[in-house]
């Protein structure tokens, strides 16, 4: 099962690290494209294990499932969340695609353009992320590299509505930063890729 998007390529293997700061203090997130597999509403999906730290202490940890269509369109099916802090709700946000009136979002268009709107997840009054495309163009440097033709997304939510979130995506990379423009102050970029046969730290997108 493959996920090639050009914006959001998921190849097994693949260890994506990002650090940023929220609300003043530091944090990390890795993600790890796994080679297990969950069936999700009847459809073959790619696990990607994520884990939150904040101040150094492991804060989250996640697990998302991810699927392709035939026309490169990457779908969001479900994530099951812990919330490592929390005694009472940790798994708060869990959702999967097919339960309980939970549907699958598109959350990389195959072909993006300038404008375009999706639902990125819907579970009434759990996750109802959306986005946006906002740009197609953009030339962006984080620790990672250097990069032209990034996609730029403006991310928001009903269920969070005073909080918008910008990301942007490098060609055959991925996500390379996340940033609050409104709501508590956020930001994420890329350090570092490990696993994908180049980890050039100076790379840059043509």
């Amino acid at each position: 099962m493959t996920i090639d998007n050009k914006y959001l390529p998921l190849k097994p293997g693949t260890t994506m690290i990002s650090k940023g700061t929220s609300e003043g203090d530091p944090t990390r997130d890795v993600t790890v494209v796994s080679n297990e597999t969950k069936e999700v509403n009847g459809i073959s999906t790619r696990v990607v294990h994520d884990d939150g730290y904040v101040k150094g202490k492991h804060e989250e940890t996640t697990d998302d499932w991810y699927a392709q269509d035939d026309s490169g369109n990457v779908w969001y099916m479900g994530e099951y969340t812990t919330d490592l802090t929390s005694k009472k709700n940790p798994h708060e946000g869990s959702w999967e695609a097919g339960v309980k009136g939970a549907e699958a979002g598109i959350v990389m268009e195959a072909d993006p353009k300038v404008a375009d709107s999706y639902n990125q997840e819907f579970s009434k009054d759990i996750a109802e992320d959306k986005a946006t495309v906002l740009s197609l163009n953009d030339k962006l440097s984080v620790p990672y590299g250097s990069f032209t033709i990034v996609l730029k997304t403006k991310d928001f939510s009903p269920v969070e509505p005073d909080i918008v979130e910008n990301k942007y995506y490098a060609p055959n990379v991925g996500e390379i930063k996340a940033i609050n423009v409104k709501g508590d102050q956020e930001v994420e970029t890329l350090v570092q890729v490990n696993g994908t046969g180049n980890n050039n730290t100076d790379q840059s997108s043509k």
